[in-house]
């Protein structure tokens, strides 16, 4: 997990040099019956930590990405249990490493029900869970929250974040960062045909018109459907 760290700090230097500007990590949590363990949380946050403090150092700006997995039949609650964990190990990790939290991008994942569970929470419960482990430990120097879709559908992301944006008193912007969830209905409008590409074009527009409307907190089911 921790090899990519060596000689980071050299290649960072190098990636600047290049033009270089932003760069990602990624560290996934599973749930179960029996993760995350406290040890797992704790390494993953310590290595999102680390990378942080070397992409600030050699003036990159480090995108950090704790992503718990929707995979399972967990609970939104359990999701928000774990969540509320994570980012609590990965702030203090943080901190331990003095990274300029202003100069640091968060991107995490939603607190939704594990796709295999048979009740799937509702947009309401998701976003209050959300929020709720975001004010907790994230702090408020944070320029902004970035989500991830995760696997859910594109409408849920959709809808989820625009719940969430829409919260009073919010210390932080909320954007998206999504690849499948903005994706998917220009890639599966498009299917490789050249005839298709205008169509491909217009659905993908459409996504991203939607996920901006989100950030604002005024999407509206209704406008999917004035779109198909």
């Amino acid at each position: 997990m921790s090899e990519g760290l060596d000689g980071l700090a050299k290649r960072l230097d190098e990636y600047f040099k290049l033009g270089c500007r932003f760069a990602k990590w990624r560290s996934t949590i599973t749930i179960s019956d029996t993760l995350p363990t406290h040890a797992c949380l704790y390494a993953n946050a310590h290595v999102l930590a680390r990378y942080a403090a070397a992409c600030q150092v050699a003036s990159i700006v480090p995108i950090i990405e704790p992503e718990v997995l929707l995979d399972g039949n967990h609970t939104a609650e359990r999701s928000e249990e774990v969540h509320l964990a994570t980012l609590r190990a990965v702030y203090g990790a943080l901190a331990a490493y003095n990274v300029e939290l202003e100069c640091l991008i968060l991107k995490t994942s939603m607190c939704v029900s594990g796709k295999d569970n048979a009740r799937q929470a509702s947009v309401d419960e998701v976003a209050e869970r959300t929020v709720r482990v975001l004010k907790r430990t994230v702090p408020g120097a944070q320029p902004g929250v970035v989500f991830l879709s995760g696997g859910q559908s594109d409408e849920a992301a959709t809808a989820h974040l625009s719940a969430m944006a829409a919260m009073k008193n919010l210390p932080w912007p909320l954007t998206f960062s999504y690849s499948r969830a903005l994706q998917n209905p220009a890639l599966n409008t498009w299917r490789g045909q050249a005839g298709n590409a205008g169509a491909a074009q217009k659905a993908f527009a459409h996504r991203a018109h939607m996920n901006s409307l989100a950030c604002q907190g005024k999407w509206r089911a209704d406008l999917e459907r004035q779109a198909a």
